[in-house]
């Protein structure tokens, strides 16, 4: 397989750089058909560089038009400049100003990395490696450097001019043209680097810091669609008052600006006060954004915030650290969510973010630790692992130290290493210093990859009134780590009484129990409880206290109860979820249900819907039974999708025929004629309503179909419209290839909506799909280069359609990798990110398994395949 570089990067090879950049002053001049970009670096030799070491500088495509040292040019003989790297052979043994001199083509870099011009705009993307395509650099985490940029561009092209940091001086010259100066007084690294210019709208804000410091805000975004930025500014600033309420963190600078571009290969960055968002996470209005939509502006929009503390005042030492800024700030978004709304729904819809992500990536060929310790394309390791896996290790940090402690730990951490560029190791040693603990073991969860499986065994003595609990973890071979060692597991418990509320106990012994928490330290513990008058049902896990599968052979009636009792509505969430996957395993595996299985699960079902006491959005929840890649991953090996889909609507449709009347009760019931908002009671209320929609479709009511027609035409909001879409879509009515074709002509002028259509018509599980998958690709005017439209289109379909993609005949398999083949030429980010679809292929039936490694293969052969995606395709074969 040929490919652009078969470099492998290794932990165990870090050194501290030879020099360091102390400043860098940069000068932009935008023309229509060039950006020429002059570099000041003002580089120090470190005082253990021996002299004559070469300065090696890192570039990407780059072309050398001048170059001087201290102001004088350089012999030829002094350097060595290709596209990919500038050499300076023997350099000053003292401090130094390098003057480099490059034009760059922004309209010709498909690959979004680097500076590039969408819609008329320029824009950047640096992290990880993309400041090497503006200059040639030292272009790695720990060079941290004080940035002055200077841009100069025709005032009718480009009247907007932004970079990171304060506007210090603004003006215009002659001929048309204006300049403006940008100073970020902190020290970054390259990766954070940010310029825009071009002709864009904006609004604009102000926040009052708790020291009384007023900073300006502005969101800017293509003309027209100003309207659309509000909730993202009102997102913006709940999340600077929330962290400086929690974490005491203030912001720092006098300015934070936001853009919002069309095509952009992340979903935003956080560069130092310029963060660059992808349109999607900050545009929303009723009539085009979902109540989902709202929900990840907001999370969003709070990420890149706090990653001002956690990413760029303190940020990482390499790229193996790269969980050390993400997962640490997705926890703050999770938390910061769950303040603002309700924390049991957030939290269950983290995990079922993190079961449908990141666990499969644990348990296939692209398993990696939230650490790794070797890497070929670091762009492949933006994942879930290190995101949504390493978010869980901060959450289980928290609930193993409490609050308290927790923030004691962090403030430590912030007091020590603000303006560094650390390790996870610093940030664990700062947790332990300020609270006396031992981490070590703890700290294992950063370097094996892999989801324990946890199993418990139980046994109730009632003379002597005690129960005793075996709780046991294993953890499979990973590629790279074939033997596994117990992870310290931090596990929140109730034993639940007869009469549904959690009993106490008189002493408990063999295990470590600290008030509500049991900490699983070995590879198993018994743990016996006394005191007790009646057999407890144990919730375990309670708010997913750590991230495991955990397995026991408890009853249904058990599962039941705790739905209807536990006193941790996760817990009460995951026992109907049990339930459910329980039956269509069993089904699978030739043991298929009867009707005394059916009538308690759908009446537990009927209950949680019902109930006084829970709120709308978690049992809007509690009525989304287990997905088809949940059940696929359950079953774990010999999947054959279409058989699946086939036992889960039959599922569905037996529940349904059951308690039919009360989700249609339900739906007429939470109908409302108040003005949108975005509000969580609102949107609970939708979600319910919407998801008793979905049920009665799927299920086959007879008054489903007539229900989703009458909604979709009825509609004020894209909630409500997208929902009742989706549910005729999900069982192909006879009306969803009409809705499909309204749909698309109401909203044709909108790329984010555009983008829903493509999904939900990538999402059918018939065979005409893939034909018409293909028909839209082939449109002349379908964006073939912008990363939404793909993304929504083809990555759906990879990644959500398992039933089409792993079609029995290996079309679906086939199709995506053509699309790989010809996209990684343009893009290789989007390839790269498509091709993991195939991570369940070994799971798959063999004759699916045959076709998927038979197109895999034949992808290899073609050879020519960039780093990233040749990258995804050696691990995925290899795992």
């Amino acid at each position: 397989m040929r490919t652009e570089d078969e470099r492998i990067i290794f932990l165990r090879d870090y050194a501290p750089p030879h020099y360091s950049i102390e400043k860098v002053d940069l000068e932009a001049l935008f023309k229509q058909d060039s950006v020429r970009i002059r570099v000041l670096l003002t580089v120090v030799p470190a005082p253990d560089t021996p002299p004559g070491t070469p300065l090696i500088l890192d570039g990407n495509e780059l072309v050398l038009r001048s170059i001087a040292i201290d102001g004088l040019p350089l012999a030829l003989t002094a350097y060595e400049a290709t596209p990919d790297r500038l050499v300076i052979h023997e350099p000053p043994n003292r401090r130094f100003a390098l003057e480099t001199e490059v034009f760059l083509d922004p309209e010709k870099n498909t690959r979004l990395m680097g500076l590039y011009r969408s819609n008329g705009v320029w824009c950047t993307q640096c992290e990880p490696e993309g400041f090497r395509r503006i200059t040639y650099y030292l272009d790695r985490p720990d060079v941290l450097a004080r940035f002055t940029v200077t841009m100069r561009a025709d005032q009718a092209l480009a009247p907007v001019l932004l970079a990171n940091g304060n506007l210090i001086e603004s003006g215009e010259e002659s001929d048309g043209m204006h300049y403006a100066i940008w100073e970020d007084p902190h020290p970054k690294p390259a990766y954070l680097f940010a310029m825009v210019a071009g002709d864009l709208g904006r609004i604009t804000d102000s926040f009052t810091t708790s020291s009384g410091r007023k900073v300006d805000l502005a969101i800017y975004c293509s003309h027209g669609k100003e309207d659309q930025c509000r909730y993202a500014m009102d997102a913006l600033k709940r999340s600077m008052a929330w962290d400086e309420r929690r974490f005491g963190r203030e912001y720092d600078l006098d300015i934070f600006n936001i853009v919002a571009v069309s095509d952009f290969n992340f979903g935003a960055m956080e560069n130092k006060g310029l963060n660059i968002f992808n349109d999607k996470l900050v545009f929303a209005r009723p009539e085009t954004a979902t109540d989902a939509d709202y929900d990840n502006v907001e999370r969003v929009i709070a990420h890149e915030y706090f990653h001002n503390w956690t990413g760029n005042r303190i940020t990482c030492r390499d790229w193996f650290q790269l969980c050390l800024k993400e997962g640490l700030t997705v926890y703050r978004d999770q938390e910061f969510t769950s303040d603002e709304r309700s924390r049991a729904v957030k939290r269950i819809q983290d995990v079922r973010t993190l079961r449908s992500a990141q666990f499969p990536e644990d348990g296939g060929p692209l398993a990696h630790p939230a650490r790794p310790d070797q890497y070929r394309e670091i762009n492949n390791f933006y994942t879930a692992t290190v995101y949504e896996k390493g978010a869980e290790i901060v959450r289980m940090l928290a609930t193993l130290l409490g609050e308290d402690r927790f923030r004691k730990g962090m403030d430590l951490y912030f007091e020590r290493h603000d303006g560094d560029a650390t390790t996870i190791e610093a940030f664990l040693k700062s947790f332990e210093d300020a609270n006396d603990v031992d981490l070590a073991d703890f700290g294992r969860w950063y370097t094996q990859a892999g989801t324990p499986a946890v199993s418990v065994s139980e046994n109730y003595d009632e003379s002597s009134g005690t129960y005793q609990l075996t709780i046991s973890q294993k953890t499979d071979p990973t590629p790279g780590q074939p033997d596994k060692v117990p992870m310290v597991m931090p596990i929140r418990f109730g034993l639940v009484g007869p009469n549904g509320g959690d009993m106490a106990w008189q002493s408990v012994a063999g295990g470590r129990v600290e008030g509500d928490l049991i900490v699983l330290e070995g590879d198993s513990a018994t743990l016996s409880f006394t005191g007790l008058g009646a057999k407890p049902v144990a919730s375990l896990f309670r708010g997913f206290s750590a991230p495991v599968r955990l397995t026991s052979a408890r009853p249904e009636a058990d599962l039941l109860f705790l739905a209807r009792h536990d006193a941790d509505p996760f817990n009460r969430w995951q026992a109907l979820q049990d339930v459910a996957m329980g039956l269509m395993l069993a089904d699978l595996a030739g043991r298929p249900w009867v009707d005394q299985q059916i009538t308690p699960l759908a009446a537990a079902l009927a209950d949680t819907a019902q109930s006084d006491t829970l709120d709308d959005a978690f049992k809007a929840l509690a009525l989304t039974l287990p997905a088809l890649n949940e059940v696929a991953r359950s079953k774990g090996q010999d999947v054959d999708p279409a058989a699946i889909e086939a036992t889960r609507e039959r599922l569905i449709t037996d529940i349904v025929s059951r308690i039919g009347p009360d989700l249609e009760a339900l739906y007429h019931a939470k109908a409302s004629t108040a003005p949108f908002s975005p509000d969580a009671t609102q949107a609970g209320q939708r979600a319910l309503r919407n998801a008793a929609l979905a049920l009665l479709v799927k299920g086959g009511a007879p008054v489903g179909p007539g229900l989703a027609s009458a909604q979709y035409h009825a509609a004020q909001n894209m909630t409500d419209r997208l929902a009742a879409l989706s549910a005729a879509v999900s069982r192909w009515t006879a009306d969803a290839p009409g809705l499909l074709g309204d749909f698309r002509t109401m909203f044709t002028g909108d790329p984010l909506v555009f983008d829903k259509w493509l999904t939900l018509n990538a999402l059918p599980t018939h065979d005409e799909t893939l034909d018409r998958i293909k028909a839209i690709l082939s449109d002349p005017d379908f964006p073939r280069n912008n990363p939404n439209r793909l993304r929504a289109l083809v990555g759906a379909f990879a990644m959500n359609n398992l039933v089409q993609f792993a079609r029995p005949d290996g079309l679906g398999f086939r199709f995506v990798c053509d699309f790989v083949s010809d996209v990684d030429q343009r893009n290789p980010q989007v390839a790269a990110r498509v091709l993991t679809g195939f991570r369940i292929w070994r799971n798959l039936e063999p004759s699916r398994r045959a076709a998927a490694e038979a197109a895999l293969r034949d992808l290899a052969e073609k050879g020519g395949l960039s780093r990233n995606t040749a990258d995804i395709l050696t691990r995925t074969l290899q795992g």
